[in-house]
């Protein structure tokens, strides 16, 4: 692709970010700009135009998800492929650069990465040692993942406990923890970006051969960052200061996991000279979505303006209503939604319910259910955190590194190995006793004069297994997880259902080294996945970001869920929700349905709800109320009930593709009646949507 071609389908501002490849250049990126067209295509702009090589260009994102697409355009503009090259999540790639250079902090190269279950894992365990009641281990855990992201270690907080506000129990927890992680030659997620910074810190020279490396960096979602990563940005940036960060304060929602939406107004601080170019072509929404957006979003302090415009037109109103329930809400958003598929340009796959807490989405589910309409939650339990999943991956984590004693413990009894609890306990003091893994503490009992050959023979079967394993850790990936399968025999304790999602990793791992598959393995997430399915999308406000959808329900818009009632009486968390209500605004492309209740039950009990109080900020032409009442149907003066019996029994289920005499073909969208009476919604391209009975319309299934 030539330097012309690269740019021809930019507008000024995205063509101006491309172009301007030398110093500090901050991109304030609108929702739905183009921020990742303009990333990549800058990549490829300093390949094609300036002559970059390519690996000397470090492009960080968020979720491997955005990665991938990332990788994906690279490849279509540049004709190459990206397989080497610096371009993936924080993580991965500070995963990365310790494989080769952790030595230096008194670590092996073969460490293992823990995820969220397997840090959980060993919380408990150390609070279970210390007596503390296990229930708090995910408050514990939070702590230990926001001081880290504070690049605050544990000898930190013993110097400076009193200025942290925490006790000295939690002070000895994280202290074991990270012992614990050391011994087991682990880190957890916030370690692999806090471990680049202290090695980068600790050796100059080795930050040298890495600014010799990457002559031009590139954040994407730059608001997300927290304290770490940007300081890990601004080390290897300190030399070349070539570095693109693109980013919307505006769209800055997750501090709850440490990101630090000051990063992006401090940045040109920290960098003189920066450009800054502002992106507020919107190429998403319709206007009138963007001015509901704008307007809440309008009352933040301290935001850097802009203001989204497009050539889309103004679209349909914002539609708002409010149910006397969330029963009655959910009702609504149901029918809405069916109104929507049996006019046929929207499937289900195109519409999305958004909400702000989990527990919103029981009363839709249970709905649309009730309706036989189907649906996803996005962000459930992904495929590598199913149990069956997570105990093979285990199994090569300990092959990879037997001192992993967290994914040991996992699958010391998967199957079933009779080493009871307290036999474990015994390992656990000896291990304990001898500060060494649970798997060398095992070999030293079973050498040991002074324990019983009870102990050894509980546990020699088991240690003979993983040394055999380990002796076979150079074996071809989907080789060695058959081995281990039929060794352990860990499919037939399985069973059938199940074991077909083994087959389905090991297809995954065709090509793949062993070390690099446990990475991906833990640096993987729900969100992550796709959802191909044709089914209407469940998930939360948070969820949300980075996704488009034709049309967007947000659900639950009263006080107290948005904004959340914890946020209303601080200005920032109160900023935060607008921030979040911004996010889930500008998902929609074509419509938007705001929806509340009067009553609803939260928590257990039924609370009277008042409107959100960013209702105030809602410009009135922009959108049109209603107030929903029960028993009512645009489609028929009756309520429909429709049961997923029915429909999945029926030979005439949506989807079918039916003959009529007059009509032709056509699609059934709907089916639904007593069983000698069913009726059908038929779309047939000729003449539109048509309701039928099946005894009388002659249709012939095809």
């Amino acid at each position: 692709m030539t330097k012309q071609m690269l740019l021809n389908d930019l507008n000024h501002q995205q063509k101006e970010a491309v172009t301007h490849t030398s110093g500090p250049i901050l991109v304030l990126a609108g929702a739905g700009s183009g921020k990742t067209k303009v990333i990549t295509r800058r990549f490829a702009y300093l390949n094609v135009a300036q002559k970059v090589a390519p690996s000397s260009i470090l492009a960080m994102t968020f979720t491997n998800k955005a990665a991938e697409e990332m990788k994906e355009r690279i490849e279509n503009f540049t004709g190459k492929s990206t397989k080497g090259l610096w371009v993936g999540t924080f993580h991965s790639l500070s995963a990365r650069i310790l494989r080769k250079e952790i030595e230096n902090l008194g670590y092996r190269r073969d460490f293992c990465i823990y995820d969220d279950d397997d840090s959980g894992n060993l919380v408990r365990s150390i609070l279970k040692e210390f007596k503390i009641h296990e229930a708090l281990y995910k408050g514990i855990l939070s702590k230990i993942s926001s001081l880290k992201a504070s690049l605050i270690g544990p000898e930190e907080l013993l110097a400076n406990e009193d200025s942290y506000g925490f006790d000295e129990k939690f002070a000895r927890v994280y202290v074991r923890y990270q012992d614990e992680l050391k011994k087991n030659n682990a880190l957890d997620f916030d370690d692999l970006i806090m471990c680049c910074v202290s090695l980068f810190d600790q050796h100059p020279a080795i930050l040298k051969n890495y600014h010799k490396e990457f002559s031009h960096i590139m954040i994407d979602e730059f608001q997300d960052t927290n304290t770490s990563q940007y300081r890990l940005a601004k080390l290897l940036a300190s030399k070349h200061k070539n570095i693109c960060v693109v980013g919307d304060d505006d769209q800055s929602i997750y501090k709850f996991r440490g990101a630090e939406v000051k990063n992006i107004h401090t940045f040109k601080k920290d960098f003189s000279k920066t450009k800054v170019i502002h992106l507020e072509q919107n190429y998403r929404s319709t206007q009138n979505i963007l001015n509901i957006a704008g307007s809440v979003i309008a009352s933040n302090p301290a935001r850097m303006p802009k203001k989204l415009w497009t050539e889309r037109g103004d679209g349909d109103k914002v539609a708002y209503c409010i149910a006397s329930n969330e029963m009655e809400e959910a009702r609504y958003i149901a029918r809405f939604i069916k109104e929507l598929y049996l006019k046929g340009k929207y499937s289900y796959k195109d519409i999305a319910v958004l909400y702000r807490i989990n527990q919103q989405s029981r009363a839709l589910e249970e709905i649309l259910r009730e309706n036989g309409q189907p649906y996803s939650i996005l962000g459930g339990i992904s495929f590598y955190h199913r149990k069956e999943i997570k105990d093979i991956v285990s199994y090569l984590k300990v092959i990879a590194n037997p001192d992993d004693t967290v994914s040991l413990k996992r699958i010391i009894n998967a199957p079933p190995r009779q080493i009871g609890a307290a036999t474990l306990t015994r390992v656990e003091n000896e291990s304990r006793k001898r500060e060494e893994s649970l798997y060398r503490a095992m070999k030293y009992i079973l050498k040991s004069n002074t324990h019983t050959n009870s102990l050894k023979e509980k546990i020699s079967e088991f240690v003979n297994l993983l040394d055999d394993l380990i002796a076979h850790r150079d074996t071809p990936l989907p080789e060695l997880i058959r081995l281990l399968c039929k060794k352990t025999g860990y499919l037939k304790w399985l069973g059938e259902e199940k074991a077909d999602n083994v087959t389905e990793l090991i297809s995954f791992a065709e090509g793949k080294d062993l070390s690099s598959f446990i990475d991906i393995a833990s640096l993987y997430s729900g969100m992550d996945e796709a959802h191909m399915d044709d089914a209407v999308t469940l998930l939360t406000l948070h969820s949300a970001k980075g996704l488009e959808f034709p049309v967007v329900f947000i659900a639950g818009f009263e006080d107290g869920l948005l904004p959340h009632f914890h946020a209303v009486k601080d200005p920032e968390e109160l900023a935060e929700e607008r921030r979040l209500f911004y996010v889930g605004v500008t998902r929609a492309q074509d419509m938007l349905i705001l929806t509340g209740a009067k009553k609803r039950r939260l928590y257990t009990s039924l609370q009277e709800q008042q409107p959100s109080r960013f209702l105030a900020d809602i410009p009135a032409e922009c959108y049109c109320r209603y107030e929903k009442r029960p028993k009512t149907d645009s489609i028929n003066a009756q309520t429909v009930k429709v049961s997923a019996a029915l429909l999945n029994a029926s030979p005439f289920a949506t989807g079918s593709r039916v003959k009529h005499p007059k009509w032709g073909i056509g699609v059934v969208r709907d089916s639904y009646g007593e069983t000698d009476d069913v009726k059908v919604m038929v779309n047939f391209p000729s003449v539109g949507i048509k309701r039928l009975s099946l005894k009388f319309a002659n249709l012939e299934k095809i």
